[in-house]
C-alpha cells in the first residue's frame, strides 16, 4: 500500500512532462505555420500603407512622365513645379493606393486601381503608330466598349466628353496611354460620367498617368458617435448638441435626396451594394457624397451581378445587394429585392433616431414617428410594384417627419 502514493507522483510527474511536451510541440508549429504563412503572403506585408512606400510609388510616377510615358494635367505640378506635394497615405486597399496630398494650397486626395502604370493592360495599336493616325472614331468606339465591359452602360459618342480628351500634341500618344489606363478604373469612369450630373459624387480635379485626383473629405466612420465628424462642417461656436441635432436632420435629408436621385435621375437605377459610413462624407454644406463606389452599379450590371446559380436565398446575397433564389429554375433572380434606402436605414438612420442621440429637443411623440419610421424602412423590401409602394411611402414618410423636426429645432431657439 506504501507504494501507492510513489506511483502517482510518477504518473503526476509523467504528465506534468507529456503535457509540457504538448505545448512546446504546439508553439513550434505556431512558429512553423506564421513563418510559412509570412513567406507565402508576403505581400500581405508589403501592402502596409507607409510614407516611404508612397514615395516610391509617385518617384515611379513622375519617372514615367518623364519619359514620356505618360501624361496628365497634373504632371507638371507634381513632377516639375512642386506645386502638387505628398502629404502622407491614407491607405492600400487589394492593391488600391489612396494618398493624401496637397495641390495649390488645396488638399486633395490621389487614387489608383494598381500601383504601377504598366500594370494596366496596354493598347496595342499604339505600337503600331508612329503618328496621331488613329482614327478619333476608332478611339470613340474602343472607350464606349471599355464603359460598356465595365459598367453595363451604352455611350453614345456626344456623352463621352468626361473620358475622351481631344488634345493632340506631342504627347499625344501618352495622353492616349494614360486615359486607357484610368478606363480600366470602374470608379474614374463613375466619377467621370455624373461630375455634371450628380452633386452626390466625388469631383474629379485632374489626373496624372493612372492616378487621378478628387477633392479632399473626410470619411465617415461606424465608430464615431454621430458616425460623420461633424466639428468639419459646422461652426466651432456651434458644435453644441442643438447644432448636432440640427446637422443630423439636415444630413439624413440629403441622404434621402440621394437615394431618390440614384433611383430616378440617370438612365439607369444606381445601386450601392456597400453602405457605410466609411463609404460617404459630407460636404460644408451638408450634402452626402459618395466617396467609394467600387461596389456600385447601374442596373445592367447589377442584374448580371444577381443573376447566378443558386440553392437558397443566402446565394442570392452580393454585399448590401440582395436577390431571391427561383427555387424551380435554381437560379437567382435579376431584379434586386431591397434598395438603397433599406440598407441606409438599416445600417445609418437606426443609429442616429434613437432617444439618446435626439434628446428633449424633439418632442417625444415627434421622436417615436421617426424611429417607427426608420425600423419600417429598414425591414426587408418586397419586390415588383408592392416593393416600390413601399419604398415611395417610406421615402415621403421620412422626408414629412425630418421636414417637422427641422420646424421644431427651429421654433426652439
Amino acid at each position: 500500500m506504501r507504494g501507492i502514493p510513489g506511483l502517482k507522483r510518477l504518473r503526476l510527474k509523467i504528465w506534468r512532462r507529456c503535457a509540457l511536451l504538448l505545448l512546446l510541440l504546439w508553439a513550434a508549429c505556431w512558429v512553423v505555420v506564421s513563418a510559412a504563412l509570412f513567406l507565402l503572403h508576403r505581400s500581405v506585408f508589403s501592402e502596409r500603407c507607409t510614407d516611404e512606400k508612397s514615395h516610391r510609388i509617385l518617384a515611379r510616377l513622375c519617372l514615367d512622365y518623364s519619359s514620356g510615358a505618360l501624361t496628365g494635367d497634373l504632371c507638371e505640378d507634381l513632377c516639375v513645379a512642386q506645386k502638387l506635394v505628398y502629404k502622407h497615405c491614407l491607405y492600400y486597399d487589394r492593391g488600391k493606393k489612396v494618398i493624401q496630398a496637397d495641390w495649390r494650397g488645396q488638399p486633395i486626395i490621389l487614387k489608383s486601381k494598381k500601383e504601377i502604370f504598366s500594370s494596366y493592360q496596354h493598347l496595342s495599336m499604339l505600337e503600331e503608330v508612329e503618328t496621331q493616325d488613329i482614327p478619333e472614331t476608332e478611339l470613340l468606339l474602343m472607350v464606349a466598349l471599355e464603359v460598356k465591359n465595365a459598367l453595363g452602360l451604352e455611350l453614345s459618342n456626344n456623352t463621352m466628353g468626361p473620358l475622351w480628351t481631344r488634345k493632340k500634341g506631342p504627347r499625344w500618344k501618352a495622353q492616349v496611354a494614360s486615359m486607357w489606363s484610368l478606363l480600366q478604373q470602374e470608379e474614374y469612369i463613375y466619377f467621370s460620367l455624373l461630375q455634371d450630373l450628380s452633386k452626390h459624387v466625388l469631383r474629379i480635379i485632374g489626373s496624372c498617368g493612372h492616378f487621378y485626383a478628387v477633392e479632399y473629405l473626410t470619411a465617415g466612420h461606424a465608430w464615431h458617435k454621430t458616425l460623420f465628424p461633424l466639428e468639419n462642417v459646422i461652426s466651432p461656436s456651434l458644435t453644441g448638441h442643438r447644432s448636432r441635432v440640427r446637422a443630423i436632420t439636415d444630413i439624413a435629408l440629403s441622404f434621402l435626396d440621394m437615394v431618390q436621385h440614384f433611383d430616378n435621375d440617370f438612365s439607369h437605377r444606381f445601386h450601392l451594394c456597400d453602405i457605410k459610413p466609411e463609404n460617404f462624407a459630407i460636404r460644408h454644406d451638408l450634402t452626402v457624397v459618395a466617396i467609394d463606389v467600387d461596389m456600385a452599379f447601374f442596373e445592367p450590371k447589377m442584374r448580371d451581378i444577381l443573376e447566378q446559380n443558386c440553392t437558397g436565398d443566402e446565394d442570392c446575397n452580393f454585399f448590401d445587394c440582395f436577390s431571391k433564389c427561383n427555387l424551380k429554375i435554381r437560379k437567382c433572380e435579376a431584379q434586386r429585392a431591397n434598395n438603397n434606402l433599406q440598407v441606409i436605414c438599416d445600417k445609418i438612420f437606426r443609429r442616429w433616431f434613437s432617444p439618446s442621440l435626439r434628446g428633449p429637443l424633439v418632442s417625444l411623440p415627434l421622436q417615436l414617428q421617426l424611429q417607427q419610421a426608420v425600423q419600417e424602412c429598414a425591414q426587408p423590401g418586397h419586390t415588383g410594384a408592392t416593393g416600390h409602394q413601399r419604398t415611395l411611402k417610406s421615402l415621403s414618410e421620412l422626408y414629412r417627419l425630418l421636414r417637422v423636426t427641422q420646424r421644431e429645432l427651429q421654433g426652439a431657439e
